[in-house]
């Protein structure tokens, strides 16, 4: 099985949405005769998209798994979705690979989101390769390509092959290392001919700058060249397969997926070229006894170990969890120990993946993507290990969330069915968060963006028959006060029996934002007694989480009682409670009450020429710009801006800079909403609540 081992070729497939990815998986697919037609994105009928939102959007939107054999080896296909919605998937499935190939759209070079995915492949250290794509569109460019992922990855490219033709005239490809051309059919079929004569300069030039460039990987080849002898194929591929692996290049390849132009000298690459789950090497992890590093070498008789990256949620198979085996090995059945949930965990039947489609596979070995059903504790992110050799790997979280909706029940009745059915697709998909609101009453469900929500609001309905409908969140708002003022709160009551008496005196003054409420005792000569004094402050407390404008917890005051009388028969604590209460309320209308609005820190990356708009945009929103930074040709804007003027930002952003902007926020402080805001704002919420 080390054979197997040697033989498998774990790659992630990232991008931008539409650079191609999914048409370069089927493609694949197709070529080895694993599909008798090749799958179209723009027809929806691929193997690799196949959940019902993904056909009706024509994109990717969580990672699928395939393989297929070529040339005695394995290629395990992970497709990751390129859309900003669904990147938290891609971030948490890359993990499972052993390489990257990038696909660059010819015609709009690299976007934000291959960026992106392109930090995930460096924070995990993966070997990464380029795939030009759709060479044979209008306006396709190889070379300003090439030089737009120079830039904007800073990384030192190296050209494997050269395009023949382009636009329209794209029809196959120089290979740079055997220095033949491939020249494609209308069926992806190639034939193997010479440099057209045009092109035989620029490929020798390109030729020499490879060699040169390959040859820094390995001094002896190096040394060999420099000495004028010449390097054959198998030491060529050898040291590219070196740099390639220690990420001191990155090779470049060039062709169409929906043409099938190139894609086979693809394959031939990966197997080549891209390193086996052995030549990645061991993973770190912690001793889960004694908290110590320890690493697990990717082998079959080291103890078994694996990662769970991803979770299915399946109404009628249950819970499918898919895992990555790091070391040992893992027959069709048994059990394994989870030293995060501190359970042992049995299962059933191992699965492959292959699309939509689960096969049992009789068992799994370092680098195998396999799944088992109906794991009762185990969720992503969790390690599987041998009981006699627990560990536990470190892995990456989900990306923030940018934006939020309060849902309710479409039909009455089925408020408790949205949060357990919540709670399940959460298990699928990790970027989403749920909370329920205390203060607002609400359920909010917050994710990546509006098309995110939506595609969850639809996955309730057709997976677990739940309507819901999207509202904007209420806003946390708060009150305070901005005047010093001492008032009486005095409280007295005779009915039959014991009356009811509290008499109390209370200074109340603003404090700095952000100092909550403070509470003095300043009585002296017992004019009220000790026990009583609490009850005061309760009272205060009470009155002013319903504050006083509209009804929203009033924060950043003090408040000193300093004097006051009692009564040795009718006083009690719940007299003092009351009469502490009614100061409150004394003081808050003379005491310039305001409201106050969360304020977020946000930070906005977006390409150089959408800067103005988006400034522009931030002002109209009552923003605040605290500093711009640049990061390759993006522009990296900090900013404060109110949240209730934030709620929608995330298809704005998309609209404003053709979706490639991208942004966080989180939490700041809460500030002073302006007056002429504020007047309308408590009028609209105490109409509301009437």
């Amino acid at each position: 099985m080390s054979d197997m081992v040697d033989k498998l070729r774990n790659i992630a497939l990232a991008a931008h949405a539409g650079a191609g990815k999914t048409s370069l998986a089927e493609v694949m697919l197709y070529n080895n005769g694993l599909t008798n037609r090749l799958g179209k994105v723009d027809e929806g009928n691929t193997l690799m998209d196949f959940e019902p939102e993904e056909l009706v959007r024509r994109s990717s939107i969580s990672t699928a798994f395939h393989q297929y054999p070529w040339k005695k080896h394995t290629i395990s296909l992970i497709d990751t979705p390129g859309d900003q919605n669904f990147f938290t998937d891609t971030k948490l499935c890359m993990q499972a690979a052993d390489s990257a190939l990038f696909l660059i759209d010819a015609v709009d070079g690299v976007k934000v989101q291959t960026d992106a995915a392109w930090e995930f492949a460096r924070e995990y250290g993966l070997p990464c390769a380029i795939f030009i794509n759709k060479l044979d569109k209008d306006r396709s460019d190889f070379q300003a390509t090439v030089k737009d992922a120079t830039e904007c990855f800073d990384i030192r490219p190296i050209l494997l092959q050269l395009p023949i033709g382009s636009q329209t005239e794209f029809k196959g490809v120089v290979d740079l290392i055997t220095m033949k051309a491939y020249v494609y059919d209308d069926q992806g079929k190639a034939s193997v001919q010479d440099i057209p004569a045009d092109m035989v300069d620029l490929a020798e030039s390109e030729k020499e700058t490879l060699i040169d460039n390959i040859a820094e990987a390995d001094d002896s080849l190096l040394e060999k060249y420099l000495e004028g002898e010449t390097l054959t194929d198998e030491e060529i591929h050898a040291a590219l397969k070196k740099g390639t692996l220690e990420r001191i290049f990155v090779p470049v390849l060039c062709g169409s997926a929906t043409r099938n132009i190139g894609i086979d000298l693809v394959s031939d690459f990966i197997v080549n070229c891209m390193p086996s789950p052995a030549e990645r090497g061991p993973r770190l992890g912690t001793d889960d006894n004694t908290g110590d590093e320890v690493q697990r070498e990717p082998t079959e008789d080291a103890p078994f170990s694996a990662f769970v990256f991803k979770t299915v949620a399946d109404p009628y198979a249950g819970r499918l969890s898919i895992f990555r085996v790091v070391s040992g090995k893992l027959g069709s059945d048994g059990t394994f120990y989870n030293p995060k949930k501190r359970a042992k965990e049995r299962f059933n039947q191992l699965l492959t993946l292959a699309g939509k489609e689960q096969k049992p596979t009789g068992g799994a070995f370092p680098g195998s993507i396999v799944a088992v059903a109906k794991l009762k504790e185990t969720t992503t992110g969790d390690t599987i290990c041998d009981d006699s050799a627990k560990i536990l790997f470190p892995l990456a979280e989900p990306m923030p969330t940018l934006i939020s909706f309060s849902l309710t029940a479409k039909n009455k009745g089925d408020e408790d069915k949205i949060y357990s059915s919540l709670t399940r697709v959460l298990e699928e998909d990790p970027g989403l968060k749920v909370d329920r609101n205390a203060e607002t009453k609400e359920i909010l469900l917050s994710g990546m963006g509006q098309v995110h929500i939506e595609t969850t609001v639809n996955k309730l309905k057709r997976k677990f028959n739940v309507e819901v409908q999207l509202n904007t969140p209420k806003i946390p708002y708060r009150e305070t006060i901005k005047k010093k003022v001492r008032v009486q709160g005095r409280h007295k009551k005779q009915t039959g029996g014991h009356g009811q008496f509290g008499d109390c005196w209370v200074q109340f003054e603003p404090l700095p934002r952000g100092s909550g409420f403070e509470f003095k005792d300043g009585i002296v000569g017992g004019v009220i007694p000790k026990t009583y004094i609490p009850a005061v402050e309760k009272g205060i407390i009470e009155s002013a989480q319903r504050g006083v404008l509209a009804g929203f917890p009033c924060i950043d005051f003090k408040a000193t009682l300093d004097f006051g009388s009692f009564h040795a028969v009718d006083s009690s604590e719940m007299a003092f409670k009351i009469a502490g209460s009614l100061a409150f309320k004394n003081a808050a209308a003379d005491a310039k009450p305001v409201l106050l609005e969360p304020i977020m820190d946000v930070t906005v990356i977006t390409p150089d020429e959408f800067m103005g708009d988006i400034m522009g945009d931030l002002n109209g929103r009552r923003g605040r710009v605290m500093g711009m930074d640049s990061a390759g040709k993006n522009q990296v804007i900090k900013a404060q801006v109110p949240m209730a003027e934030f709620l929608t930002y995330a298809p704005d952003l998309n609209s404003m800079t053709g979706g490639r902007g991208t942004y966080t926020m989180k939490f700041s402080h809460y500030d002073e909403v302006p007056s002429q805001i504020s007047e309308k704002l408590v009028e609209e919420i105490n109409k509301a609540k009437e």
